[in-house]
């Protein structure tokens, strides 16, 4: 019987939550998070001839959100692998 309560209270505190939420975003307050990543500084250091591993170091991310990025950008280096550069050399 606890059970049923709990699930109840828990459904309608969840409602009230998304009610909070789209009020907030009605009035503009709520606009979501920050972005994190510098797209405009990793497509600059491509641009340069840096490596992901590189880019990474130096903006202090992960080499996976480096390779992300620039798969969103249609870049053809994140596509193209080590063995590939080296010939391409």
């Amino acid at each position: 019987m606890l059970a049923v309560f709990a699930a109840f209270e828990t459904d309608v505190r969840r409602e009230r939550q998304l009610e909070g939420i789209a009020m907030a975003k009605r009035q503009g307050v709520y606009q979501g998070g920050k972005p994190r990543l510098d797209r405009q500084r990793v497509q600059e250091l491509v641009a340069g001839g840096a490596r992901p591993a590189a880019i990474a170091r130096e903006l202090g991310m992960a080499r996976s959100s480096v390779y992300r990025l620039l798969e969103e950008a249609g870049s053809s280096r994140a596509r193209r692998g080590r063995s590939e550069r080296r010939r391409a050399a």
